[in-house]
C-alpha cells in the first residue's frame, strides 16, 4: 500500500511543492488549504485529495483526518507547513496581530498534531514533520514575533520527540533559510503612522533583506529535504534546508560573541552613532 502524507498550507510555496513532490513519488497526498476551490493544479492528480482546512479552526481537524483515512486507508506522515511571518517593530504590533501569529504558527500546529496522534498510536507508527525555520535558531531584526513562534515550535518538537519515541512515532524539524516564495509579499507588517522612530531602521533592514535574494532556496529544494525527513527511517530531529541555513546554523554554534558579531555585521542596519 502506498504511504499517505497530510500537508497543511498546500496552496502555494513549500506546501504545494511538497504535495507535488510526494505525489510524483507515488505517495497519496491529503493537500489541505483554506480555499480549495481556487486550486487548479493539485486537483488534476489522482493520488492527491484536496480539501479545506484552516489551522485556526480546531473543530474541522478531526473531519479532515477522518476523510483522509477513508480515502487512503491510513495516514503515515503529517507535515505541519502552514505559517506566515509578521514583520515590524514589536512595539507597534496589535494584540490581534500577535494572537494570529501564534494561532497559525504554533497553536494550529499543536492542535493538528494532537488530533492525529490517536491514529498514529493505533497504527503504532507515524511521523510528524514540523516546518520550522532557521528563524527558530537565529534571529533577524524586526521579526521578533515570527521568531517567537518558531522558537516555540523548536522547543515543542524536541520535547515531543522524546515522549513519542517509545510509541514508534517520530518527530522531525525542517529548518529552511530564506525561501524564494511569496512569503515576503504575504507577510503582515506592524505599523503606526504616528510613530516614525523605527522607520529608518525598518527600511534599512528591508534593503538588506532584499539585497540577498540570490541566496534564497527554492520550494522544491525544501520539498526534497522534507521527503528525506519522511523516508530516511532515522530518529534524526533536525534537517537544515538551504546553504544560508547551514551557514547560519554553523555561526550559531561558534558561541554567543561570534554569533552576535556576525549577525550585527551582516543583518543589522548601520544607522550611525
Amino acid at each position: 500500500m502506498n504511504k499517505t502524507i497530510l500537508i497543511t498550507g498546500s496552496s502555494a510555496g513549500i506546501g504545494k511543492a511538497a504535495a507535488q513532490y510526494f505525489a510524483a513519488r507515488s505517495w497519496n497526498v491529503i493537500a489541505t488549504m483554506r480555499s480549495p476551490e481556487k486550486e487548479t493544479e493539485l486537483t488534476t492528480l489522482n493520488n492527491v485529495f484536496v480539501t479545506r482546512l484552516d489551522v485556526q479552526e480546531k473543530a474541522g481537524m478531526q473531519q479532515v483526518i477522518a476523510e483522509g483515512i477513508k480515502r487512503f486507508g491510513k495516514i503515515d506522515v503529517l507535515l505541519n507547513n502552514a505559517g506566515y511571518g509578521l514583520f515590524g517593530p514589536f512595539e507597534l504590533a496589535t494584540d490581534a496581530q500577535i494572537k494570529q501569529q501564534f494561532d497559525v504558527n504554533v497553536f494550529g500546529l499543536m492542535h493538528l498534531t494532537q488530533a492525529i496522534l490517536p491514529h498514529f498510536r493505533e497504527n503504532k507508527a507515524g511521523t510528524i514533520i514540523n516546518l520550522s525555520s532557521i528563524g527558530g535558531l537565529i534571529t533577524y531584526p524586526i521579526v521578533s514575533m515570527y521568531h517567537a513562534t518558531k522558537f516555540a515550535v523548536e522547543g515543542f518538537s524536541e520535547s515531543l520527540a522524546y515522549e513519542l519515541a517509545a510509541l514508534n512515532i517520530k518527530v522531525k524539524l525542517v529548518e529552511p533559510g530564506a525561501i524564494a516564495t511569496g512569503f515576503d509579499a504575504a507577510a503582515n507588517f506592524t505599523g503606526n503612522p504616528e510613530i516614525t522612530d523605527y522607520d529608518s531602521f525598518v527600511q534599512g533592514f528591508l534593503n538588506l533583506w532584499g539585497s540577498k535574494t540570490q541566496e534564497r532556496t527554492t520550494p522544491l529544494q525544501v520539498a526534497e529535504v522534507i521527503y528525506e525527513a519522511a523516508t530516511d527511517g532515522s530518529s534524526r530531529l533536525r534537517y537544515l534546508a538551504g546553504e544560508d541555513a547551514k551557514e547560519l546554523a554553523r555561526v550559531r554554534m561558534t558561541g554567543e560573541e561570534g554569533y552576535h558579531e556576525y549577525m550585527k555585521a551582516n543583518w543589522v542596519p548601520d544607522m550611525g552613532a
